[in-house]
């Protein structure tokens, strides 16, 4: 019988920046910014979890938001999301 392999919900917290550093706004960094289309989102939060700044958060709703104070632009959450709900905005 194969062992079944802990999936990402098992797996502990660990060495990701959930909280972005708040001793300076860095948003304004950016050439372009991830724009959320809400009604594609299915909530896998695949961008949360990639997103290297912890500027994607999670709300209490179960939706995301982006805080653009400490978004940095880099993208990584339009690439990682599986159904296209996130797009690049150039500012």
């Amino acid at each position: 019988m194969t062992e079944r392999l802990p999936g990402w919900r098992d797996i502990p917290i660990g060495g990701v920046a959930f909280k972005p550093s708040e001793e300076y706004k860095t948003g304004d960094w950016r050439v372009f910014r991830p724009v959320l289309n809400k009604e594609k989102c299915n909530r896998c939060y695949l961008c949360h979890f990639y997103c290297p700044e912890g500027a994607i958060k999670v709300l209490d709703t179960g939706d995301i938001e982006i805080d653009y104070d400490y978004c940095k632009g880099c993208l990584i959450c339009v690439n990682e999301c599986p159904r296209g709900a996130l797009e690049s905005v150039q500012e």
